[in-house]
This record gives structure tokens, C-alpha cells and sequence, in this order.
């Protein structure tokens, strides 16, 4: 294994892939994957509810275990890897971080709507303070201009981030799209560029490649698509992919995927794949993680989900507001019932 990186990969199964199985990590579980994962050459590692710290709620799901169970257990195993930690503020606080930090997470993730970068100070500067890599998440990407996601990804870095991502949470964004937006960072900061895809409409893995292309060194991917949606880009695939390219991740290729079939898979319930619901997401631009939540609302209300996200999607409701799935699916059926009277 080289100690000469050319792109640094986080893994977020352990994060982002809670919201494919509904929170229901156990100890047992991340002591696996994350062992699985550090002796494999993953230099990161993020733990936590799919909705950061403090993500365990009625609104957003109740986690089985509790975040800081699971995080001490991925530190205790990862003797290489730095263990990451997602951070939304307003859902998590400098409280949870400082506790997260305790326990040995190495990096924070501060995330926020791609234009409300301004929510982050406090938190990006305590988790300086703790002495943790900083990471400034721009999430649902897609929602804004460029010029406004230059303007908020300087404010990130003002803030003192290390490290501004470029992310596509409801897995909108075209390729064209990826490259005009980290070509504009990369133009405009001083710190490193990060993407985060989501595979929704089977570009993830063309759209890390892009970003790679016009200078992002940090690439989020999830282990045999374990994540929201149809999963992020396949952290397995990408590593084999950029050993083709001779791009150097110092992620050992055939342990990844072993940590895949052998650790990763038997988790799945169903492999993950783009489904009805999973397309319509990066269809309609919407929220990855909105797409358990509707389904329950669909079947609650008889209606079908996907009017459910294309509504979303027009609303531009955005994470955070997991609240209006039922009220939007209440509309839709009331507005059918009334149409066949």
C-alpha cells in the first residue's frame, strides 16, 4: 500500500447507508464494517445517524443503537483510519460534536443547504477548537447557482473549513453540471474541493470521476451502494476504477470488495439498486433520504410515491422539512378523492 495519496476517500455506508436499513445499525454491525474497512486502507470512515448527530428522532427516525455507541465502536477498531462524523446544525449541536470528539472521531462534517452556508460558524470553529479535520457540506447542490455556490463555499472557507464538498444529495446533478460547479471552486478557494454523489440517475460514479477531473481530492463513496436513495457512488467500484486509472487511493482493491460481498451485502435486506422511487428522486431533485418516508406515506394514504417527490421536488422542500412528506401526501390523496366524486 502506497502512503502517497492522489484522491482521499470517505467512507459513508456507515452514515449515509442508515438511511437504507432505517437506522437499525447495531455495535455488532459497525464493528465489521469498520474493521472491514480500516484494514482495507479507507482513510475515513463516517459514523452517525443518516441525519447526523442528534438524527435520532421521530421526524427523522428512531436509530436502534445510539450514535455514540456506534461511533466509540468504529474508533475502537480503527487503528489507521480516522472515524468522520455528520454534523446538521440545528438537528445536532457543539454539545453532541464535543462527545463525538471524546470518544475519538477525528473529523467533523459540518452540513448545511447549499444556501444557508451562514448556519455554520459555531460549529466549523468548535470543531477547529476540538483539534478535528473540518469538512463544510454544501448539501443539495443542485439547488443553486453557481455563482451562489461559490459565495457559500467561500463563507465555509472563511469559517475555517479544511475542506468544501460539492454536495448532490438528491442525485440531480449532470455531469456537465458537476464540472462547472468544482472547476468554479477549484478557481475561487484555497482549500481542498470534496464531491458527494448519490446514484439516483446512475451517474454517480460518472460524476466522482468528473470532479476528480477538475481537481476534487475528496470523494465520498459507499460500500456496495449502501446509502440513501439508490445509494452514493460504489466505494468498492471507485477504488478499482481509479487503480485503473493510476490514481493512487491507498485503498487495497481486492479487501474492499471482500468487505462488499462478505461484510456489507448480508446488512442489505435487498441489494441496492435504482428503483421506481430511487429514479423519481434524482428526477425531481429531491432529498435522497425522503425516499423511505414517502413510500410509508404513500401506503399510508393509497396514492403512489412518486407524486409524492415530484411535488416535493416543485415545492423545493429540502432536508429538514421530513415533516411536509404527509402533509403533501394527505393533499394529493384528498385532491384524488375529490376528483372522483
Amino acid at each position: 500500500m502506497t502512503n502517497a495519496r492522489d484522491i482521499y476517500i470517505t467512507e459513508v455506508a456507515l452514515r449515509d447507508g442508515s438511511h437504507a436499513i432505517a437506522h437499525q445499525f447495531t455495535v455488532e454491525q459497525v464493528l465489521k464494517v469498520a474493521k472491514g474497512l480500516n484494514d482495507a486502507g479507507v482513510p475515513y470512515i463516517e459514523v452517525a445517524h443518516g441525519d447526523g448527530l442528534s438524527g435520532s428522532s421521530l421526524q427523522y427516525g428512531l436509530s436502534r443503537t445510539n450514535e455514540m455507541e456506534l461511533i466509540e465502536a468504529a474508533v475502537s477498531v480503527a487503528d489507521k483510519a480516522k472515524i468522520a462524523v455528520l454534523l446538521i446544525p440545528g438537528i445536532g449541536t457543539v454539545k453532541e460534536l464535543k462527545e463525538a470528539a471524546s470518544l475519538g472521531a477525528k473529523m467533523a462534517r459540518i452540513a448545511t443547504h447549499v444556501t444557508e452556508a451562514d448556519v455554520a460558524p459555531q460549529h466549523i470553529a468548535a470543531a477547529k477548537e476540538l483539534g478535528m479535520e473540518t469538512v463544510g457540506f454544501l448539501m443539495m447542490s443542485h439547488m443553486a447557482p453557481v455563482e451562489k455556490l461559490v459565495e457559500q463555499a467561500k463563507l465555509m472557507e472563511s469559517y475555517g473549513a479544511d475542506t468544501v464538498y460539492v454536495v448532490d444529495s438528491a442525485g440531480a446533478l449532470l455531469p456537465n453540471q458537476v464540472r462547472e460547479r468544482i472547476r468554479a471552486l477549484k478557481q475561487s478557494l484555497g482549500i481542498n474541493i470534496g464531491f458527494h454523489g448519490h446514484n439516483n440517475l446512475s451517474l454517480a460514479m460518472a460524476n466522482s470521476l468528473v470532479a476528480i477531473e477538475e481537481g476534487a481530492t475528496r470523494i465520498d463513496g459507499s460500500v456496495r451502494c449502501l446509502g440513501a436513495g439508490a445509494g452514493n457512488t460504489q466505494t468498492e467500484v471507485l477504488t478499482a476504477v481509479l487503480d485503473r486509472m493510476g490514481i493512487q487511493t491507498g485503498i487495497d482493491v481486492y479487501k474492499m470488495m471482500d468487505v462488499a460481498e462478505e461484510i456489507v451485502a448480508p446488512i442489505l435486506e435487498t441489494p441496492q439498486e435504482i428503483t421506481r422511487d430511487g429514479l423519481v428522486l434524482g428526477y425531481a431533485g429531491v432529498y435522497s433520504s425522503f425516499a423511505l418516508h414517502a413510500k410509508r406515506a404513500a401506503a399510508k394514504f393509497g396514492i403512489d410515491s412518486r407524486d409524492i417527490l415530484v411535488e416535493l421536488g416543485n415545492r423545493k422542500v429540502v432536508g429538514g422539512q421530513e415533516d411536509m412528506i404527509v402533509d403533501v401526501a394527505a393533499e394529493i390523496a384528498k385532491a384524488k378523492a375529490e376528483a372522483v366524486l
